[in-house]
């Protein structure tokens, strides 16, 4: 077991659970185990240990039974960074270790499901659900822009209505919708989550490792294969530059913070 931490409530702990399976529990309970720097870089860190490790499939959660999974990304952040979901960033950094982790990786997901945490559950190559499970994205409620590779993901996962649907309302999507749209593989009791996450693993983990190796990077290839013109590519990061800059993020955040409905102007 190797635990890493910078904060005494943040914690990164992972584990061998049995032969070829791995485990990794990240916990912030004083912020609702928000995505703070100190644990996505622990949680990156963890990662890249176990990938050297070759450990082929892993388990990915924050725990069973509680109200949430993780409420996304540490908003009280945002005051010293106003774009914290931009390329290089570490939300963004730990998605792409996911994405390329030489193995599978299961999400077990109990608990509401917030912002950037739905975009860590979904970088994941399966998720396994109990039904107290909801995912929302609600970077619309303080006026924060999503990049174009973080919609990219969402896009190859849903219907581009219910996509505009979670993007534009921010209201959650309950497990029930999260299955029928295949955003969750296996919808479970809570009672069995742990047992279906791991008896899935040892499915994958009988496997021979290098094969499904070859077809996770096929398809991580596959699926970025989205060119764009440069004039569009410039004109998305000027709309996101703004909407980075404007009052409505201030306003936004302020809200948040005083647990007051923001009033948005546009500007």
């Amino acid at each position: 077991m190797n635990n890493m931490t910078n904060d005494y409530s943040v914690t990164v702990t992972s584990r061998i659970v049995e032969e070829r399976i791995g485990q990794i529990i990240f916990s912030n309970p004083a912020r609702r185990h928000a995505l703070s720097a100190d644990l996505l870089e622990a949680l990156e860190e963890r990662l890249a240990q176990l990938a050297e490790q070759r450990v082929p499939v892993l388990l990915l959660g924050s725990g069973i039974g509680q109200e949430v999974w993780s409420a996304g990304h540490d908003l009280g952040e945002l005051a010293r960074d106003r774009d914290p979901i931009a390329y290089g960033k570490p939300l963004e950094r730990v998605l792409r270790a996911l994405r390329a982790y030489p193995g599978v990786v299961i999400a077990m997901v109990s608990g509401s499901v917030w912002g950037g945490a739905v975009d860590l559950a979904m970088s994941c190559d399966l998720v396994v659900a109990d039904r107290s499970a909801r995912f929302a994205m609600t970077p619309a409620n303080i006026g924060l822009p999503y990049t174009t590779s973080g919609l990219l993901r969402f896009f190859h996962n849903l219907p581009i209505h219910v996509l505009k649907e979670m993007f534009f309302c921010a209201l959650p999507l309950s497990a029930e919708r999260a299955a029928q749209f295949g955003v969750i593989n296996r919808l479970v009791e809570s009672s069995t989550l742990e047992a279906t996450a791991l008896e899935l693993a040892r499915g994958i983990a009988a496997k021979a490792p290098l094969a499904v190796r070859a077809v996770k990077e096929q398809l991580r290839i596959l699926e970025d294969m989205q060119p764009l013109p440069v004039q569009a590519m410039e004109q998305i990061a000027e709309l996101r530059r703004q909407a980075c800059a404007s009052e409505d993020f201030s306003e936004g955040l302020a809200a948040f913070s005083e647990r007051r409905q923001p009033l948005f102007r546009g500007i």
